[in-house]
């Protein structure tokens, strides 16, 4: 048995006829007793008239997938199998980050039939968010009480990262055309193929010209070549504890994913393959041999229940899957924390093993140390000390990473996945991958 609000205002408006009744020669005793006594009953009656509520039937009608921070319209269905009016407040059991509505939904549902609800969701956590009951409070006619049951009805909504680094690929699309289609490029690279001869024009590499071409034609041509098709991107995502760390309005590991999906989807359109390696001490997701239209939603799909874990990352092993590829990767993504010496000594000892036998990218989100304030006092004095450590500690891992054969870059985390695709393009532009 439930009581609302009703019942304490109505034993609160009993002190008028309680005080009448005492003035008139009433004992207040009995006043006061009898009043109680109407309020019980009128409660037993109320309890007693209500519906029965595990007499319900619970249905939800949501989506299995959305966007982290998107509003998901759901509905909320209840069905009356017994035989009196449902007076219902219904509320749903999901966790905070699902961003369920505080207010209980209030419902009346005739006998035998259904009835639905709207059930808005704002989820602020990617992952599976689930919910396992639904509680149920019957309310008899007068409003003053009711009944109470917990109706099992599992919920799931599976949250995918955003992509919100979606709006900087049309950008990165259209020069990825130019360097591709339109403009071809004059000195022959690394990662560079054949494409067609043209006429020499000044300003143009004398590298580049054709002399068995120029004798046959009798002007002088010149060889155009284009970035090669079907090399490999490796992306690794590290997901120990410096994943965890806070950086701009999430975590550092959610800057990365935003990072690997634009540069993921940007290599899949320029015609190389792209392989992702999610790892701390086990390997939490893995994508490879995944091409075409299908390799976005399986990434999305593959790095959403992945979490931080508080562990330390054991990076000869997580370097030991991306060595077991069966192919030999051209380009490998690091994605990681590599801005304090301590943290990243690890994983520096075992770069060079890797920058050997492909061409190595460091990128680190952080939230930067910001400008050196001015040395008004004591406070100000430490935090232009640790602004200065800070910037010195990034500066000698990126020197390290740079002595093993890589290259390093950082940025905040909105920044840093058009930053990583613009050095994707760089490397294909100057004939590198």
């Amino acid at each position: 048995m439930v009581v609302t609000g009703r019942l304490a205002l109505f034993v609160a408006l009993g002190v008028a006829p309680v005080v009448l009744l005492s003035t008139a020669g009433l004992p207040a005793w009995a006043a006061v007793g009898g009043w109680v006594l109407l309020a019980a009953a009128l409660l037993s009656v109320d309890v007693a008239l209500a519906a029965d509520p595990r007499r319900v039937e619970i249905t939800r009608v949501l989506p299995e997938r959305a966007l982290r921070d998107e509003p998901v319209a759901g509905e909320l269905r209840v069905r009356n199998l017994g035989s009196r009016l449902l007076r219902a407040v219904v509320r749903d059991a999901w966790q905070p980050t699902a961003g369920a509505p505080a207010d209980r939904a209030r419902v009346t549902v005739p006998p035998g039939e259904r009835r639905g609800t709207p059930l808005p969701l704002l989820p602020r956590r990617r992952g599976e968010l689930r919910s396992a009951f639904v509680v149920v409070r019957s309310l008899g006619p007068l409003g003053l009480a009711g009944r109470q049951a917990v109706i099992d009805a599992p919920g799931r909504l599976r949250v995918l990262p955003p992509f919100t680094s979606r709006r900087h690929l049309p950008s990165r699309l259209a020069r990825l055309r130019e360097l591709d289609g339109n403009t071809t490029l004059q000195v022959r690279g690394q990662g560079t193929e054949f494409d067609s001869l043209r006429e020499y024009v000044r300003g143009d590499d004398v590298r580049s010209i054709d002399w068995r071409a120029t004798a046959r034609a009798g002007t002088t041509m010149l060889r155009t070549w284009r970035p090669e098709r079907d090399r490999h991107v490796v992306i690794v995502i590290d997901t120990g504890r410096t994943a965890a760390a806070r950086v701009g309005d999430g975590v550092r590991l959610d800057a990365a994913m935003e990072a690997a999906l634009l540069l993921s989807v940007l290599a899949a359109r320029a015609g190389d393959h792209v392989h992702l390696l999610m790892f701390d001490r086990v390997t939490r997701a893995r994508v490879t041999r995944v091409d075409g239209t299908q390799l976005l939603p399986t990434l999305v799909d593959a790095m959403t229940p992945v979490d931080p874990q508080l562990i330390d990352t054991d990076w000869d092993a997580a370097f030991a899957q991306v060595r077991g590829l069966s192919v030999r990767p051209a380009l490998v993504v690091l994605l990681t924390a590599a801005d304090d010496p301590e943290a990243a000594r690890a994983f520096l000892a075992a770069l060079p093993a890797v920058a050997a036998r492909s061409r190595l990218l460091v990128a680190t989100a952080t939230d930067g140390p910001g400008a050196v304030p001015t040395h008004r006092d004591a406070a100000d004095v430490y935090a232009a000390a640790a602004i200065e450590r800070a910037r010195h500690d990034a500066a000698r891992v990126r020197d390290a990473v740079v002595r093993a054969g890589g290259d390093a870059v950082s940025a905040s985390a909105d920044d840093l996945p058009p930053l990583v695709a613009d050095r994707y393009l760089a490397l294909k532009a100057a004939g590198r991958l």
